[in-house]
């Protein structure tokens, strides 16, 4: 599900006349039934609303005064969240002959045309406080106030996000919420008004429309999310925007240092800009320091699952767990405990809306023989990142419906996931150029495209800790083999990399220094252009001694990645 919660209004909408059919509380029985919520928005006072519709306990949050009063059916708990109404407005205004006139916990309400004469009186006495206009009602609340504040409130306390709650109402003090909504719905019988800025319009007038909609969300739950919900800009392909889907499960391949979390990265920003949660899992903490999210773990500390959890649990918050602190083969065990407990969040509450997995195969790899039970959920709004395609797990790979394959290898992206899946792979696949990506959707029947791909407003610094100590995966190892594959010593990372430098013999790092073998994992694997380009200085020139070109190149290492800080100097 992606729609976890509805809120109506009352008159007009859910009621006719003040009341509700009983064929319109059975379907919100069914709703209740499906594990969605129910809140109800509306401009009545509480004792009347209790008085007029007997079954308000069907609900799990109820806003009433127009947003002024947030009222909890299962603990009767009743709370304000806007001042009491003031004396001196309600005895001015029955002195002026405001009739009827009824006060609430924060609201004044009365009916046209009385409005001149309200607007007067507030400006007499120099309040400030809004009129809000419902089909005749006038109602008078404190500035700021109104129903989408109200459905705010609700939301926080059920630990919901706006993006996951279809509204529907039908007149102007309802257009606030239903902006606020992730899917605005006008019941037939709405004003024009309200009708031309929903996302839906029902066929059926009131209690009817209410049941046409629960059904459609019961059984096309995803297919509306699909539809009303703008996604994730990708980049434009041929003059036309490209959007990633909150149901889809992404791909994001292809070789090492090729721009993929740089991508990711950018994609992050449209998710703040959307309000849309995202929870990103880094292992190689390449997302250290991401605007917009809060750091959890780092180089020294692992991640905590417990505060993981709480964290996600606000809507507002995004999250970057850190997995650097934890050793490689330890990466899968920590992942696999952890997500089907964030399932359960996802299940309660459709959030994180997107989770960015970094180095999939290291967090879902193949090898492991539980991952079909790890994956018992499904996976939508989900970025799965590798340069190992082929070594992710079978399970994880056959939920992926879009596919972005980066550089120069990006066919070979295709293919590789094609044959993993049993897909038959596309033909004539283009081969993107410059700044381009490969798109592909598998399963719509369409060839890849090459899409101009979005690029973040930040650039994120490559952390240094887990090229100095991290663990490198054995892809992204150097290896020190000889001029004859005698040997095969792996450096997991730089400190490694310095010490078997200075130990190994002088033909063996000969060897590997004209073969342009250093400059090149520099570049790649470490993706370090200036140590890059300092070592090919060494490596190119042949005037200098094994001695000589090791010392250049293991000064450059220790200089950038484990020289201590320079202390500042005293007079």
């Amino acid at each position: 599900m992606y729609f976890m919660a509805l809120a109506t209004d009352y008159d007009g909408t859910l009621a006719q006349d003040g009341l509700v059919t009983a064929s319109t509380v059975s379907a919100l029985e069914k709703l209740k039934k499906s594990g969605r919520k129910l809140i109800l928005v509306t401009g009545r006072e509480l004792p009347d609303l209790k008085e007029v519709f007997s079954e308000l306990s069907l609900f799990d949050k109820v806003v009433a005064e127009n947003g002024a009063l947030i009222y909890t059916p299962a603990s009767e708990e009743e709370r304000a969240i806007s001042p009491s109404p003031s004396a001196d407005l309600v005895d001015r205004l029955k002195k002026r002959g405001v009739k009827p006139l009824s006060v609430g916990r924060s609201i004044v309400a009365t009916w046209e045309p009385h409005q001149a004469t309200v607007l007067d009186v507030i400006k007499k006495l120099g309040l400030e406080l809004e009129i809000i206009f419902n089909k005749g009602a006038v109602m008078i609340l404190p500035s700021g106030i109104n129903k989408a504040t109200g459905l705010a409130a609700a939301l926080e306390d059920l630990k919901l996000s706006p993006h996951n709650v279809v509204a529907v109402g039908d007149a102007e003090n309802d257009h606030a919420f239903l902006r606020a909504s992730g899917c605005s719905v006008a019941v037939a019988n709405a004003l024009p008004a309200v009708k031309d800025t929903a996302d839906l319009v029902t066929k059926e007038a009131r209690g009817k429309g209410v049941e046409e909609l629960i059904r459609k969300l019961i059984k096309h739950d995803h297919l509306i999310a699909k539809k009303r919900l703008g996604g994730v800009l990708l980049g434009t392909s041929r003059g036309k925007d490209i959007y990633l889907s909150p149901m889809e499960t992404v791909l994001i391949a292809g070789s090492s240092g090729i721009g993929k979390s740089t991508l990711a990265t950018a994609l992050t920003e449209r998710l703040v800009e959307k309000g849309l949660q995202f929870c990103i899992f880094d292992p190689e903490g390449d997302y250290d320091g991401l605007k917009g999210a809060v750091p959890l773990g780092n180089g020294s500390t692992a991640p905590n699952k417990e505060q993981l959890l709480e964290l996600i649990e606000k809507p507002q918050t995004n999250v970057v767990v850190n997995g650097l602190a934890l050793k490689v083969d330890e990466r899968p065990d920590f992942f696999a405990e952890l997500l089907p407990s964030l399932g359960n969040v996802r299940y309660r509450t459709a959030r994180p809306h997107w989770l960015i997995i970094d180095e999939a195969h290291h967090l879902m790899p193949k090898r492991r023989g539980d991952t079909r039970s790890v994956l018992s959920i499904e996976l939508p709004g989900t970025v799965l990142i590798t340069v190992h395609p082929e070594a992710i797990s079978t399970d994880a790979l056959r939920l992926v419906t879009a596919v972005i394959a980066l550089g120069p290898k990006a066919k070979d992206v295709i293919r590789t996931f094609c044959k993993e899946t049993g897909l038959k792979a596309p033909k004539d696949i283009p081969l993107p150029k410059g700044d381009r990506v490969l798109f592909w959707r598998p399963h719509d029947g369409k060839k890849p495209v090459t899409v101009k791909a979005i690029e973040p407003d930040q650039s994120l610094k490559r952390h240094s800790r887990k090229y100095a100590e991290g663990e490198l995966d054995e892809a992204g190892s150097f290896y020190f083999t000889g001029p004859k594959k005698a040997m095969k010593l792996r450096a997991h990372n730089l400190i490694i990399f310095a010490q078997m430098a200075e130990g190994i013999d002088d033909k063996t790092w000969e060897h590997h220094l004209r073969a342009g073998d250093y400059s090149k994992w520099f570049r790649q694997q470490i993706r370090d252009k200036d140590l890059a380009r300092e070592t090919a200085e060494a490596e190119k020139d042949k005037t200098l001694s094994a001695d000589e070109s090791r010392k250049l190149v293991i000064d450059a290492v220790r200089r950038r990645y484990t020289a201590p800080a320079t202390a500042p100097e005293r007079n």
